[in-house]
């Protein structure tokens, strides 16, 4: 199993930054993705990066390409989540969420961190 656990959300201005991280830990030697997904109030779940656990492959969505960043630090298990030049729309629960190269699906799931952009 793999234990995910987000941290850093909270309240930032419209046009500010604020970074999230995500812990793993467990068996991570099985992670082959980590990935950032939000889920606005009545809105289904939407995704936001990924990223492979050696570094490579990032992926975002379109709706914050050039505004979020993901990164990792292999020696902390730990993902961030860089957001910068917020929107109101980009207010949701952010989820972190692992995978490995066996499936598409994302079987590790953290519990949620709430951002809230206000205009």
């Amino acid at each position: 199993q793999v234990q995910l656990v987000e941290s850093g959300g909270g309240l930032v201005q419209a046009g500010g930054s604020l970074r999230i991280s995500c812990s793993a830990s467990g068996r991570t030697a099985s992670v082959s993705h980590i990935g950032w997904f939000r889920r606005a109030p009545g809105k289904e779940r939407q995704f936001v990066a990924s990223i492979l656990r050696s570094g490579g492959g990032i992926n975002y969505g379109d709706a914050v390409k050039s505004r979020f960043t993901i990164s990792r630090d292999d020696a902390k298990n730990t993902v961030y989540l860089q957001m910068n030049s917020l929107k109101p729309e980009d207010t949701a629960i952010y989820y972190c969420a692992a995978r490995t190269f066996l499936s598409l699906e994302y079987p590790y799931w953290g519990q949620g961190t709430q951002v809230t952009v206000s205009s």
